[in-house]
């Protein structure tokens, strides 16, 4: 166990290390990239008023989500209608994407619980 600890500090180490020495040159490259984004001047009430306008800007998007997703369930109750006509390959599709669904569920349950199995700390 003190060993293991060791490597874990000896990698945030070097990992602190990198960031010290090469963390200011990606930050004004990634800025230099990104500058079209940034709204000038960046004060705070300027980001005050980008988060309200963002956050009305997704308000007024929920008619629009919930006719379209309206449109989905009349899709999907027309499968369900011709569920005859539905080929293998499709069934297999839709099952396979269940089975994807549920493993993305139980890897963020085990990454909610600190990557255990058992839920306790060992």
């Amino acid at each position: 166990m003190a060993s293991r600890l060791q490597q874990l500090r000896s990698k945030a180490v070097q990992a602190s290390e990198f960031v010290s020495k090469h963390g200011c040159t990606y930050y004004k490259e990634l800025m230099e990239e990104n500058k079209r984004h940034v709204v000038q001047p960046p004060t705070i009430e300027k980001c005050q008023e980008l988060s309200k306008q963002l956050f009305y800007t997704r308000l007024a998007s929920i008619p629009v989500r919930y006719e379209s997703f309206w449109k989905e369930l009349d899709g999907m109750k027309h499968i369900w209608r011709n569920r005859k006509d539905i080929k293998v390959e499709d069934v297999g599709i839709a099952a396979l994407f269940g089975l994807e669904l549920y493993a993305w569920s139980c890897v963020g349950e085990i990454v909610g619980r600190g990557f255990t199995f058992t839920g306790y700390y060992v």
